[in-house]
């Protein structure tokens, strides 16, 4: 049966050949599967992880809010997710917002690690839009939930025909289930999910299904098909924080897929790019986080048999120095508040005596003109890690 969307959207075609890909873009997907591997295996304190899964959940909510407009910024977004962000009655539409993406976000977490099997349908689809946009200021024309029936533009690109809207919704559904079956690519399970996350949202975007909230559809399905196939949950958020922080490359790339020779391709190494470079982000945040672990361990180790009250002075002085930061001499005494109560009462020569304790210890070194400043030495740690050769890009 001839369709409109036949001539007016040849792009809507449901395939996608792999060919299309080049190298680059395999090693990247290559790199991405092996990242998301090391972050998954690492184990962290638990209030760590659950500060970095905290973190990287509002920085995904803010991405997919902060391109469609929402003002808050990234910081509040995180105190709105801790649920510490009231807002006056004229901004609270913005907190709204947050608000139903983190209940989709949390719940799509929530089904996965129990394996329900969140099946990509029309109806699933058209709830996400309904919760996305529920209680926010919408124009007249807008239904939430509900397909469009009457025609869109937004920037100069021209949504699917209303018309056709029930049929490519059942067609994109079906496609994205059978042809990017994970479970089916021998050895190739995770690049295959990953292509299925970024066409899925592409698609959506291509359809424009509803007179409000694709962009945010769209991402919230990446988001889930992201987390069915295994990529850890602060990871899954990642792409929304890559369009953000790319938002006219972003709009640049998906543009260009409806034009020319339809070059997915483009939008796909686009996403996979920006995927890599916030895992490479990602897994510095890991590497510190277990740096900081290993110091305070050697600390605690250096100090175990001596339980002096000098000497207990000494070990939280380190443990409680900023690890990236010199401070001077006469503000030791107030890096922190037990340094504080412990040095109260006490002459400024007792911090100096400490101070040079721990400079002949190694564990801090004097720096800045007669050595008037003091940084913590967490660079003799370095001694754990593996040798290799440093190597010039």
């Amino acid at each position: 049966m001839n369709r409109l969307f036949e001539r007016t959207h040849p792009w809507i075609n449901f395939s996608f050949q792999l060919k299309r890909l080049d190298y680059t873009t395999w090693m990247l997907l290559g790199e991405a599967e092996s990242k998301c591997e090391h972050i998954a295996g690492v184990p962290l304190r638990p209030d760590i992880a659950e500060k970095m899964n905290r973190i990287y959940l509002s920085k995904g909510i803010h991405g997919t809010t902060s391109i469609e407009g929402n003002t808050l910024s990234e910081g509040e977004v995180l105190a709105r997710v801790s649920g510490d962000l009231p807002l006056p009655p004229s901004r609270e539409y913005l907190g709204r917002e947050v608000d139903n993406i983190l209940e989709i976000c949390n719940e799509i977490i929530d089904d996965v690690i129990a394996g329900k099997p969140l099946v990509l349908t029309p109806e699933r689809i058209s709830e996400f839009n309904g919760r996305i946009l529920n209680g926010l200021p919408l124009s007249g024309e807008v239904t939430p939930g509900a397909l469009r029936n009457h025609s869109v533009v937004v920037a100069n690109y021209r949504g699917a025909p209303a018309e056709d809207l029930p049929f490519l919704m059942d067609r994109f559904c079906e496609w994205i289930d059978k042809d990017f079956d994970p479970g089916s690519a021998r050895n190739m399970g995770f690049v295959v999910a990953i292509l299925r996350a970024i066409l899925a949202h592409l698609y959506i975007a291509w359809l424009h299904p509803f007179a409000d909230g694709n962009g945010r559809t769209a991402r919230l399905i990446e988001f889930q098909l992201l987390i069915q196939a295994g990529v850890p949950m602060p990871a899954a958020q990642l792409l929304s924080n890559h369009y953000n922080k790319t938002r006219d490359r972003y709009y640049q790339v998906l543009g260009s897929t409806s034009q020319g020779d339809f070059p997915v391709q483009d939008f796909i190494k686009y996403a996979i790019e920006g995927f890599v470079d916030e895992l490479r982000d990602q897994i510095d945040y890991i590497r510190e986080q277990q740096m900081h672990v290993t110091w305070e361990n050697f600390i605690h180790d250096v100090f175990r048999t001596q339980e002096t009250p000098a000497k207990r002075r000494q070990k939280h002085l380190v443990l409680d120095f900023p690890p990236d930061k010199q401070i001077a001499l006469n503000e030791v005494r107030h890096i922190s508040p037990r340094l504080a109560e412990e040095y109260a009462g006490k002459q400024q020569k007792t911090v100096s005596r400490d101070i040079n304790e721990l400079t002949s210890m190694g564990l801090i070194r004097r720096v800045g003109s007669r050595g008037r400043f003091v940084r913590v030495n967490r660079a003799i740690i370095s001694a754990f890690l593996p040798i290799r050769a440093e190597v010039s890009e």
